[in-house]
């Protein structure tokens, strides 16, 4: 790995991107940078010495979090084929500070973000928050039940869009900024079933279903931030599903209302609980092969393995809002077991970025399963990968969607207590499917650009870079 220690004017190398490990532990922090001058060996002992010095201080992590709803005014509409709001799509901003340094992640209710958005994202983060660009992580939900984010220059509703975006941003930081104080880390897991494999077979091959007998990842992470005092900041929740509930369903009337889908009943449910300016983020896990259980447009198999398509329309708004109350309720559930503590505090706060190149196909636009596909590899391609610590805890990010075994076999060999492995960050960058896709041909396997065992060996250099961390 190339990596160098965080520094003000976030200069890049020859290759335009950000390889660095950022140790942001309190005064100690010029240290560390001073050390990683002299070579490697003595950034590794800045490092050790960085943890020590912290494990006595007092506590030094602060956090503030913000929310905005993103603008879509009836002007606006119809807007990438949709006509109506059913609910708003929030920008929400996570900033964690430990000493001089500062990492700020932006979650957004999108289905993914163009780079141009992102840029004026990060722009405004940075200006606001005082945060190096290379330090903004930002992600999105993953609802399909949001406008895609086209250029500025595709037509002035664009425009408009990615501008009512940015100022959501801004505002969110803002609140972000203002909010900032010292502050306490927990985390704890729990178990919610709205979720379920979506690979099933059908008489022409693998296609998209409710495959229950699938792997299919239940488990719920969560992260809650509290002041000195008790009193919750944010709450995060790490779950593994497309927000997709009502994905593509047409209302009677011949809407199709935009909607922050899963991701935001859930949170909304945090939020209302905790009230206040208490802030929820959703980051979404696995999703490659994870769909919810219940969905209005959804694929039905019969006695023979033929399939076909239904939409309950109008209806299904009952099932987003008992799924999302039910992931809800046991991520506010999984919170109240936990208890920050000053141990916490004063911990590590790290983020080490790195790629790893894998090899690449041409992606297919699947309409239909085949028995027949052609995967021969065509190039290669550079996969980033971000890891943030945060005490005890560690957030996993990549780009594509990753699968339920790829995450699982991440969490399982990290020498971190707590590991949430998040995909779609920067956007997104469709699937990376593991082995057995390729081998059934799922949809997942053919809607990707990447080719066999590039998950696999995402998996391996994210293990790596985790036990960097601990070591």
């Amino acid at each position: 790995m190339t990596l160098r220690p965080i520094n003000e004017d976030n200069t890049a190398g020859a290759d335009g991107r950000l390889h660095r490990r950022s140790f942001l532990n309190g005064s100690i922090a010029a240290t560390v940078a001073a050390a990683s001058l002299a070579g490697g060996g003595g950034a590794a002992r800045a490092a050790e010495a960085s943890s020590a010095v912290s494990s006595s201080a007092e506590p030094r992590l602060k956090v503030g979090a913000g929310r905005s709803a993103i603008g879509i005014p009836a002007s606006l509409l119809p807007l990438d084929g949709f006509t109506t709001v059913h609910d708003d799509l929030y920008v929400r901003v996570l900033l964690l500070e430990s000493g001089s340094g500062r990492v700020a992640l932006v979650v957004l209710d999108l289905t993914s973000i163009s780079a141009e958005a992102i840029a004026q994202i990060r722009a405004v983060v940075s200006r606001t928050a005082s945060v190096a660009t290379g330090d903004i992580v930002v992600t999105v939900t993953h609802t399909f039940s949001a406008p895609h984010v086209q250029a500025s220059t595709s037509s002035a509703g664009a425009a408009q869009y990615v501008q009512n975006i940015t100022a959501a941003a801004s505002t969110a930081v803002t609140a972000a900024v203002q909010g900032l104080r010292t502050a306490r880390v927990g985390y704890a897991t729990g178990t919610c079933d709205v979720n379920v494999n979506r690979d099933v077979h059908t008489a022409d091959g693998w296609w998209l279903g409710t495959g229950e007998s699938g792997p299919s990842d239940k488990s719920v992470g969560v992260t809650r931030f509290d002041d000195v005092d008790g009193n919750p900041i944010a709450v995060l929740v790490n779950y593994s599903v497309q927000s997709s509930v009502m994905m593509e369903s047409v209302m009677a009337n011949g809407d199709l209302p935009i909607s922050a889908d899963l991701a935001g009943a859930a949170v909304a449910h945090v939020e209302k609980e905790y009230g206040g300016d208490v802030v929820g983020f959703f980051l979404v896990g696995s999703c490659s092969d994870q769909s919810p259980a219940f969905r209005s447009k959804r694929y039905t198999i019969d006695k023979d393995r033929n399939w076909s398509q239904v939409d309950a329309r109008d209806a299904g708004w009952i099932l987003l809002t008992v799924q999302g109350e039910r992931l809800g309720t046991e991520a506010v559930r999984v919170s109240e077991t936990i208890r920050t503590s000053g141990s916490h505090a004063g911990a590590a706060l790290r983020l080490l970025t790195d790629t790893v190149t894998v090899r690449t196909v041409a992606m297919g636009h699947p309409t239909a399963p085949t028995t027949s596909y052609d995967f021969t590899p065509i190039g290669t391609a550079d996969v980033p990968i971000w890891v943030l610590q945060v005490g005890d805890g560690a957030f996993v990010g990549v780009e594509p969607e990753l699968s339920t075994d790829t995450a699982l076999g991440i969490r399982k060999h990290s020498p971190f207590p707590h590991t949430a492995v998040m995909s779609m960050l920067e956007g997104g960058a469709k699937n990376m499917a593991e082995a057995q896709s390729y081998a059934r041909i799922t949809y997942e396997a053919m809607d990707s650009s990447y080719a066999q065992g590039a998950a696999e060996t995402v998996a391996a250099k994210a293990g790596e870079m985790l036990r960097s961390l601990r070591g």
